[in-house]
């Protein structure tokens, strides 16, 4: 069987440590803020998320832009000609170009390599969650599946990765076009924050409103209620935008309502933070349905 590596990208928000111990390359996404462009590594080099954070509630906008292909050819280029095969599994397509750009760069490297194996898959996910879903693939690839193996998990569990977000201030995602004017400054005023998840076309999608900030994290705790498969015996993983204290709230009360033993925490990523905001809390897991 031959060895393979698996590729994602920095949208997944995967602590740098755990891209170590899972043995996974990750093509960092860039942002721009104050008119300096980054790239997103898992371990900040470019930017601290604290930092990045406080900017944006100081005003400022950061903006994003999907990765060329060249990108991808580069990361993946020299893997294959170490006698490796790849799989990627890229940023959701309802949210980004980036899985595009995976699939083109796959058939450039496929004409030049045709003695190895190349596939590409659309996770129809975001931050952790994909980060969970690759968590989960390489699970499987220590397992000893193979490559083909792996893909078909992936393929066939993406869409029981369950994502719910909240967020703290409306004016991101209306800036983004997830919410209206009228709603954001209506919602601010009465203290509603929006409830969504990501659906199975892998859209960011706003399902439902709390009162208050402390209903909203419940809020989510009591989607994963809901339709988490044996939650006691899952990893669930949990991203924030500068919240760490309120994430560890979340991550106590899964643990006492679930019996969860074991909660990974990161930031959200500027990727994603430059849409959701300072304050976005997401709850990732599996689920009978998303």
């Amino acid at each position: 069987m031959s060895e393979f590596v698996i590729v994602t990208d920095s949208s997944a928000d995967l602590p740098a440590a755990l891209v170590k111990e899972l043995g996974v390359e990750v093509l960092p996404l860039s942002f721009t803020l104050q008119g300096i462009t980054r790239h997103n590594y898992p371990d900040d080099r470019e930017m601290d998320p604290k930092e990045f954070y406080r900017v944006l509630r100081a005003g400022e906008m950061a903006t994003t832009a999907a990765v060329n292909v060249a990108d991808y050819t580069d990361l993946i280029d020299p893997i294959l000609a170490a006698g490796k095969d790849v799989l990627v599994l890229a940023f959701s397509s309802g949210l980004s170009a980036t899985y595009q750009s995976s699939t083109m760069a796959v058939a450039e490297l496929r004409e030049k390599y045709p003695e190895r194996k190349i596939f590409t898959v659309d996770t129809l996910c975001a931050s952790l969650g994909q980060g969970l879903l690759i968590w989960h693939a390489a699970e499987q690839k220590k397992a000893g599946k193979s490559i083909e193996e792996v893909r078909d998990w992936t393929e066939q569990n993406k869409l029981h990765l369950c994502h719910w977000f909240t967020v703290d201030d409306l004016h991101f995602l209306k800036r983004g076009g997830r919410v209206s004017a009228a709603t954001a400054v209506l919602g601010s005023m009465l203290h509603i924050k929006p409830v969504l998840h990501v659906d199975d076309e892998g859209h960011l999608i706003n399902v439902g409103k709390a009162r208050g900030r402390a209903a909203s994290l419940t809020a989510l705790v009591d989607h994963m209620e809901e339709t988490a498969i044996d939650p006691g015996s899952q990893i669930v993983f949990i991203s924030h935008g500068d919240c760490l204290a309120e994430a560890e709230q979340v991550a106590a009360d899964v643990k006492k309502r679930f019996g969860v033993k074991k909660v990974v925490i990161n930031n959200v990523g500027p990727v994603i933070g430059a849409h959701s905001g300072p304050g976005t809390m997401a709850l990732f897991f599996l689920g009978t349905k998303r």
